[in-house]
Parts: structure tokens; C-alpha cells; sequence
């Protein structure tokens, strides 16, 4: 007989909690001025329901866009390190061929070229000037 006051104890005291609580939350809504009432007329005459949609529309592009760079970029950095000779171009060891060919320009000798034909048109000889000089 205990348990059943008990019980009752129990879901009056949770009828009572719930009772109070309602009752305060629905003196708080109602407990507005004039000016909070106009607004909230105001506000429930606009229809806001395309905003959501709006906003959805202006994210989607802007993550469309955002997308879009992330991978070009992404595509653009594979591309570097590929075999494409543009790229390949321009990592070559340019240092160690400026000294190989240094080093193959040391070897070279300098010699001089006579051009034959042209001591026999006319120009004077610079052997036969020296020899007559020698001579004197």
C-alpha cells in the first residue's frame, strides 16, 4: 500500500512540475508589449521561405567555385611533375652543363684559316712582303 502512495506521490509531483512549467512558458510568450506583438505580425506575415532556399543556391555556387580552383590546382601540380619536356626543360642540372662544356672549350686549340683564293686576286702576299724585307 506504500508503493502505491509512493507511486501517486510520484506522478503528482511530476503532473505539478509539468503543470508549472507549461503554465510559466506560456505567461512568458503571452507576456509581450505592444511593440513585440506588431513585430512578431510583422514577421509571421513574411513569407521567408525562399531564404533557405537562396542561401542554398549562393553556398552551392560558392563551393562550385571553390571546387573548381581546388582541383585546376591540384591538376596543375600533377602536371609539373610529369614528363613533359617544358618541365623537364627547366629541372636539368644547368650548372653541371655550363662545366662540362667549359670544360670541353679548354680542349679546344686555336688554329688560323688562310683563304687561298682570295691572296690570289689581287691582295698582296704576306709571305713575298716578308721575304723582300728579309732580303733588304
Amino acid at each position: 500500500m506504500a508503493s502505491v502512495t509512493l507511486q501517486n506521490f510520484t506522478q503528482a509531483l511530476e503532473e505539478a512540475f509539468k503543470n508549472t512549467f507549461i503554465n510559466y512558458m506560456n505567461s512568458w510568450r503571452t507576456n509581450t508589449t505592444i511593440e513585440d506583438e506588431k513585430l512578431q505580425d510583422s514577421l509571421d506575415a513574411e513569407n521567408l521561405n525562399y531564404v533557405i532556399l537562396y542561401l542554398m543556391v549562393m553556398i552551392g555556387i560558392f563551393s562550385f567555385i571553390i571546387v573548381a580552383i581546388l582541383v585546376s590546382t591540384v591538376k596543375s601540380k600533377r602536371r609539373e611533375h610529369s614528363k613533359d619536356p617544358y618541365h623537364q626543360y627547366i629541372v636539368d642540372d644547368w650548372g653541371e652543363k655550363i662545366k662540362s662544356q667549359v670544360l670541353l672549350q679548354d680542349d679546344l686549340k686555336a688554329t688560323i684559316h688562310e683563304n687561298a683564293g682570295a691572296k690570289s686576286k689581287g691582295s698582296p702576299s704576306l709571305s713575298s712582303s716578308v721575304g723582300e724585307t728579309a732580303t733588304a
